[in-house]
């Protein structure tokens, strides 16, 4: 894939830089895995609230606990809600 240019102020150039190195990767490696992580963020957002949406219907969330033991404890730590 060809490289491109992104033009930030340096102030953020130099966050992007700091959390590289603190986790010993290049900005060019973190900046991907950061988009990776960011859509998979916004998948799990949709499919957590198409989930949501299906288990509103009448006698579907009883379903899925018979079938499935329920739903697992919310963690507080996570992102999606």
């Amino acid at each position: 894939m060809a490289d491109t240019t992104v033009k930030v102020d340096s102030a953020t150039r130099d966050r992007f830089a700091a959390v590289a190195a603190s986790r010993g990767q290049s900005v060019r490696a973190y900046l991907a895995e950061l988009a990776i992580e960011e859509e998979n963020q916004v998948k799990l957002g949709r499919a957590t609230a198409a989930f949501r949406e299906v288990t509103r219907a009448p006698g579907i969330a009883e379903a899925f606990d018979r079938e499935f033991g329920g739903l697992p404890a919310a963690s507080s730590a996570s992102r999606a809600a």
